[in-house]
């Protein structure tokens, strides 16, 4: 049976200074973490490898992923289903943002 796992992507911090990024992260606190938050049926550190080696990359966690967050995700892995990964991802998505953290996710 398929698992399902998120992750968390550290991102260098000069990714805050992008427009884009900015505009989806109105609550960022100047200083704070931005990461990268994705979910997939790979290990996260394999996930990692494959956003730097530009598979299937997500361009901010290709060009500015700096290490993975376990500290940030581990607890819900690994997940049952798509949906409840899709959910979690986003949830745990929006709880960063409102912790101040610039956040990236699809």
């Amino acid at each position: 049976m398929k698992k399902y796992y998120v992750y968390v992507i550290e991102l260098d911090p000069v990714v805050a200074d992008l427009n884009k990024f900015r505009d989806r992260n109105p609550r960022y606190i100047k200083g704070s973490n931005c990461v990268y938050v994705g979910q997939s049926t790979r290990k996260p550190s394999l996930r990692f490898e494959q956003h730097k080696e530009g598979y299937k990359s997500n361009k901010y966690a290709k060009q500015y992923g700096l290490k993975l967050r376990p500290d940030l995700y581990e607890k819900y892995n690994p997940i049952p289903t798509r949906k409840d990964a899709e959910e979690i991802e986003e949830m745990l998505s929006k709880d960063l943002q409102n912790r101040g953290y610039g956040v990236w996710y699809n």
